[in-house]
């Protein structure tokens, strides 16, 4: 039997995708993926059409999905895509209802939480609760969609 590692993103239902990824961007110090190359090659082809797009960061992006990636990682230069820790967000019609099955949590170094809570709480994200146990504490927060995600 071969071991192998598999690519994969996270992605993340949104209102506004490209204001979550902003927002994500922001929040883990990731870089808002560039597919204008991608984009501009299949408008060429008539692949896809002027309305499938919005201008986003001054350069062409998909309207309807946008990812953020972890800079360090590798990406694809002719689509921007990473190849490493992403993020997808894609527009969905209806809102958040319901609690996630899925979060992330978002480690500070050691001393730092209410420093990183204070700028998170500027980016738009609001504290939900917060949490002390034997084990540890950490802050349960909502991105500005309300999505959940915890601050260690």
């Amino acid at each position: 039997m071969t071991s192998r590692t598999l690519h994969w993103k996270l992605v993340v239902d949104a209102g506004d995708p490209h204001a979550q990824a902003a927002f994500w961007a922001a929040a883990l110090g990731y870089e808002i993926e560039d597919n204008s190359a991608l984009i501009e090659r299949l408008l060429g082809f008539n692949a896809v059409t002027e309305d499938q797009t919005v201008e986003s960061g001054g350069r062409r992006a998909w309207r309807d999905l946008i990812a953020v990636r972890h800079p360090d990682d590798p990406f694809d230069g002719d689509t921007g895509a990473g190849l490493g820790r992403r993020l997808l967000f894609q527009r969905v019609p209806e809102p958040k209802t319901v609690k996630n099955r899925l979060h992330i949590d978002v480690h500070t170094p050691s001393g730092e939480r209410a420093t990183e809570e204070a700028r998170l709480i500027a980016l738009g994200a609001s504290v939900l609760h917060r949490v002390t146990e034997p084990a540890g504490g950490w802050v349960l927060m909502a991105d500005p969609e309300g999505n959940e995600f915890c601050l260690h």
